[in-house]
């Protein structure tokens, strides 16, 4: 732990006394939760920063929209706009945010929506959209409304168990709040992860009965993708691209690319980051751009170049797809 952080741990502490008298006055319904009528999954986690709520999102879009109608909900993060706004794919990022962007431009007939209260957001989606199966993104801690399924994800190398609270930690709430979920989804695996290793990680957490835990990593596509078309990412082999990325850690993006021997200068952006004016000047004066998925949302309407690419990725199960696939549809039945 570093110093600065050893200092802020009785802040820490306060906090984490403040979260828990929260929790407890939901959990014996002092505060009240609004449930639904429709299956209502929330994709969430205990920790800030990324651990793949995105593309979990996109696994469950896959899995369920050829059997359901179904809707995202998002916050809208660091959007200009307030209240409830349903996409039709035409805004920019800084209208809506940048996940959900993302979400309409691949899912185009999907209802993907953004409202900073998520109570008012279900009601619209539900009796005016007739949606019959919501998605909540990054709603665990969104106590006002229970999800009838909780699926909360922790980072391989960044364990919810090992980390403490905020500001000292990473943690929003402490660990026992992982009891709400359902299903725990350990993310950002190695794709070789062993069972051993595996076995470790469920010793380490333990969960409770009612519990199921599922190991996934991050696939990265073979081709790059740009406004104009795509191309194999192998073809910049030799050539040193600028990658850019304004995600919450880009660890697994540089490790992919060392390991295809992809060279390039990295320009390192904080997470969701609204980029400057002299940034977006340094970013287009490159040769060739690669960047994330959710940073080409942000960054597509602000830069012309005709080498502006971002690379694809998805979430794919270690092992026990069938079940954790069999889990969410047995829920919405």
């Amino acid at each position: 732990m570093s110093i600065l952080r050893k200092l802020l741990f009785p802040f820490a502490i306060l906090y984490g006394i403040i979260i828990r008298v929260r929790n407890y006055l939901y959990d014996e319904d002092v505060l009240k939760s609004s449930s639904y009528t429709i299956p209502v999954i929330c994709v969430g986690n205990l920790s800030v920063g990324g651990t793949g709520k995105s593309p979990m999102i996109e696994y469950l879009l896959n899995l369920l929209v050829p059997h359901s109608k179904v809707a995202t909900l998002s916050r809208g993060y660091g959007r200009t706009t307030k209240g409830f706004i349903l996409l039709n794919g035409l805004e920019n990022a800084s209208e809506v945010g940048d996940e959900p962007l993302q979400f309409k431009t691949k899912f185009k007939d999907v209802l993907i929506a953004v409202d900073e209260n998520r109570q008012h957001g279900i009601q619209v989606l539900k009796d005016e959209n007739n949606a019959e199966v919501i998605l909540l993104d990054d709603a665990f801690q969104h106590r006002k409304v229970k999800a009838g399924l909780n699926i909360v994800l922790t980072k391989f190398d960044s364990l919810y168990i090992d980390d403490l609270m905020l500001p000292a930690g990473d943690l929003r709430e402490p660990i026992a709040g992982v009891e709400r979920a359902q299903i725990i989804v350990v993310t950002k695996c190695p794709k070789l992860l062993s069972e051993q290793d595996a076995k470790k990680i469920c010793e380490k957490l333990k969960l409770k009965n009612y519990q199921k835990l599922f190991f996934s990593y991050i696939d990265y596509s073979q081709m790059v993708i740009s406004s104009s078309g795509s191309k194999s990412i192998t073809s910049f082999e030799g050539t040193k691209i600028t990658l850019v990325t304004g995600i919450a850690n880009p660890k697994s993006l540089l490790h992919y690319l060392d390991e295809i021997d992809i060279k390039y200068d990295h320009l390192n952006y904080p997470d969701h980051h609204n980029f400057s004016k002299a940034e977006l000047e340094q970013i287009a004066q490159a040769t060739i751009i690669i960047t994330t998925e959710k940073d080409y949302m942000r960054l597509k309407d602000k830069i012309v170049h005709p080498d502006l690419y971002y690379l694809p990725i998805k979430m794919k199960f270690i092992s026990n797809t069938s079940e954790f696939d069999g889990m969410v549809k047995k829920f919405i039945e």
